[in-house]
Parts: C-alpha cells; structure tokens; sequence
C-alpha cells in the first residue's frame, strides 16, 4: 500500500538511507560494547563492567527503535553483519585490548554514531520528518552524554 505521510518518496528514500547507517554504526558499537564487557580486566573491572553493561543494553534498544523508523518510512532496515560492516563508519576492533584503550575505542565508537545522527538532519529538516529529527536528537543526547562519561574516566 502507498504511504501518503506527507514526506515525499524521494525523501524517505534519503532518510532511510542516512538511517541505515546510524544503525549499522549503532549495532557496530553495540558488538564492541558487548565485547568489551565481557573481556574487560584491571583495577577498573567492576567499574567498567557495569557501565558498558548499561551501554550495550541502551545499544540493543536503540537498534531496535532505528530499524522500526526505517520500516516506518517503507524501506528495508539492514539487519546482517555484512550489511553493517558496509555501512558502518566505525572499525572493527581486532584483540583484547587494555581496558583504558578500550575506553577510547568506545570514546570514538559514540562519537561517530553521533557524527552519524547529526549529517542526517539537514535532510530530515528539509522533509519536515519530526519524528526521525526526534529520534536524532535523542541519540545524539545520548551518544554525547556517553562520551563524556568515558572521556571522564580517562583524566588523571
């Protein structure tokens, strides 16, 4: 069936576009976040289990809310490691790393998801789509909040 939301074809299309690749970034992070709660070790074990618990459970959510804004728009959401692996800005960690690179890694990883969010709101602007700029504006909200978390864990 048509859908006649008052966003044009064109313009779903963009959005969908920029949103897939806020949510391969965003699932990216969430696998990195995931992975580095379970294999994080040192004097801030505990610490950073916790949070990157809190973290990776936001993520799982959040992934969840994008592809359904994605399907809202009437296009396909990206859903294989593959697919993400092509959209995704932020890289694959390979190793172990130490816990405070680990921080860093994630540092980048909510800063990029953030960078993502915020190069799509010209389009969602243009579209007057309010509720894909609602959404943007609350992941950004919280991917900068994160950040800052994490950076604060890094100061001496």
């Amino acid at each position: 069936m048509k859908i006649d939301n008052g966003i044009s074809e064109k313009d779903r299309k963009a959005i969908a576009n920029g949103l897939n690749h806020l949510l391969a970034d965003t699932y990216t992070l969430y696998l990195m976040t995931h992975n580095f709660h379970w294999n994080v070790k040192g004097p801030m074990f505990n610490t950073l289990h916790l949070m990157f618990e809190t973290q990776y459970n936001e993520l799982a959510l959040a992934v969840d809310l994008i592809a359904e804004r994605i399907r809202a728009l009437g296009y396909p959401a990206p859903g294989t490691y593959s697919e993400f692996a092509q959209l995704s800005s932020i890289k694959e960690v390979k190793g172990q790393p130490k816990a405070e690179d680990m921080i860093k890694h994630l540092v980048h990883g909510q800063e990029a998801v953030t960078k993502t969010a915020r190069s799509l709101f010209p389009t969602v602007d243009k579209a007057s789509d309010e509720p894909t700029a609602d959404l943007l504006t609350q992941r950004m909200q919280l991917h900068e909040k994160n950040a800052w978390m994490l950076r604060s864990l890094l100061e001496k």
